[in-house]
């Protein structure tokens, strides 16, 4: 079945970086778009970036275009999140999400 184990969380301080992984398995990787969501304390669930089966296209939420970066290495079945300037706002457990699932997420905190 499809499983996504996400790591990389910590506590950062403001505008710190972080690289959050996360790793697919059970299902045909290089096919589907992968995306991150986050969950701040209290609040909902939040999209925060795609990037689609080839790679080449990505998107990105506002709150975080030009600080984060998305990518994917199908050989490793990982797609990547680079965080950077993070700021206290981005405090959330990240979560890894594809063909319908979610792992169950990493914790990334932004404080000093």
């Amino acid at each position: 079945q499809v499983q996504l184990v996400e790591s990389g969380g910590d506590l950062v301080q403001p505008g710190g970086s972080l690289k959050l992984s996360c790793a697919a398995s059970g299902f045909t990787f290089s096919s589907y778009t992968v995306s991150w969501v986050r969950q701040a304390p209290g609040k909902g669930l939040e999209w925060v970036s795609s990037i689609y089966s080839g790679g080449g296209v990505t998107s990105y939420a506002d709150s975080v275009k030009g600080r984060f970066t998305i990518s994917r290495d199908n050989a490793k079945n990982t797609v990547y999140l680079q965080m950077n300037s993070l700021k206290p706002g981005d405090t959330a457990v990240y979560y890894c999400t594809s063909r319908g699932s979610r792992g169950q997420g990493t914790q990334v905190t932004v404080s000093s």
